[in-house]
């Protein structure tokens, strides 16, 4: 793991495509935090309520309690004095504002751990994802399985018809591929494919 600095702020950040486990690696960093006796706040959109209004929660079922804000500004007005380590999930779906927000927050003095998405249905790179890349102090890079071919997956699929760049969902709306595999335009789901892992 980092070797973290002491008496400043930093930011983290985690990026990787659907499925690859980026919420899981912000709830884990979040709960060693509070394991550590800090003091933590974690934030996410109001619109990302696919389990549940007010906690993060991974694909796998990971939860964390959280307020849900719609801009990054809103950070501030429910921040406690004695918070030491914020955590905020889907960073994608906050606009270059939250970039000055985290800086502040690291500036302040506290831990910042964001999670996102970091290039976009087409695979193109998803604001402010590559701004916060820039500036963080540590970077994580997820990786899910190409649903297709099995090799690591970097992108996400949407398997909806839709040409708007947000569109909130989980399975059945998404699914991981590869580069090779990826295609910029919605595609039909891949059936799954089962392995017999005890031949008789």
């Amino acid at each position: 793991m980092y070797q973290f600095p002491k008496d400043i702020g930093w930011i983290e950040v985690i990026c990787g495509s659907m499925f690859s486990g980026k919420t899981e690696e912000l709830i884990r960093r979040v709960k060693r935090a509070v394991y550590g006796k800090q003091v933590v706040q974690v934030f996410k959109p109001r619109l990302d309520n696919r389990y549940d209004e007010a906690q993060v929660v991974s694909h796998s079922q990971l939860k964390v309690t959280s307020i849900p804000i719609e801009r990054a500004e809103e950070i501030f007005l429910h921040l406690s004095p004695r918070t030491q380590v914020v955590g905020i999930d889907e960073v994608q779906f906050f606009g270059a504002e939250m970039v000055t927000v985290c800086e502040t927050l690291a500036t302040r003095g506290m831990r910042v751990i964001v999670a996102g998405l970091d290039q976009d249905y087409q695979g193109r790179p998803f604001e402010p994802m590559p701004q916060l890349l820039a500036i963080a102090e540590y970077v994580t890079k997820q990786l899910a399985i190409c649903v297709v071919c099995g090799n690591p997956a970097n992108r996400s699929q949407r398997l909806v018809d839709s040409g708007e760049r947000v569109v909130v969902g989980a399975a059945g709306a998404y699914e991981a591929r590869c580069r090779k595999c990826h295609r910029s335009e919605p595609s039909e789901a891949t059936p799954p494919q089962t392995l017999d892992l005890f031949e008789d």
